[in-house]
């Protein structure tokens, strides 16, 4: 992959999808990333060797390495959209900037992000 970000949104896009849908085709990401079946096609290549999905009847896997990089941005996804917004930033704007944010933040602050919000949660 050309870089960790792009392997990681397409691991949780997967992972997304696979919620919402009985079962993930090249095509269903494309789509939702807004992206051409040929680059995704390349990409699902790439995570296929790395050793991150499996492709059966045109179905896309995660395997346990490929869910866990994809639950964990998710994890950080929901929990920095989530603080966002209840620090008043619109849910658009909360959405757009976890996308970004969940690749660059360090793992200290995450932690520290994730246990101040669940104590937000805790309080209710």
């Amino acid at each position: 992959m050309k870089t960790r970000e792009s392997m990681e949104n397409y691991l949780e896009t997967i992972l997304i999808l696979e919620k919402s849908c009985n079962y993930v085709r090249a095509i269903d990401i494309a789509t939702e990333l807004g992206f051409s079946k040929p680059s995704v096609s390349n990409a699902m290549k790439k995570l296929r060797a790395e050793g991150y999905i499996t492709v059966e009847e045109n179905r896309i896997l995660l395997t346990d390495a490929g869910r866990a990089v994809a639950e964990a941005i998710y994890e950080r996804h929901c929990v920095i959209a989530d603080s966002l917004m209840r620090i008043g930033v619109s849910r658009k704007t909360a959405l757009e900037d976890a996308c970004r944010m969940e690749h660059i933040i360090s793992e200290e602050t995450f932690d520290c992000m994730k246990r101040h919000h669940q104590a937000s949660l805790d309080k209710k």
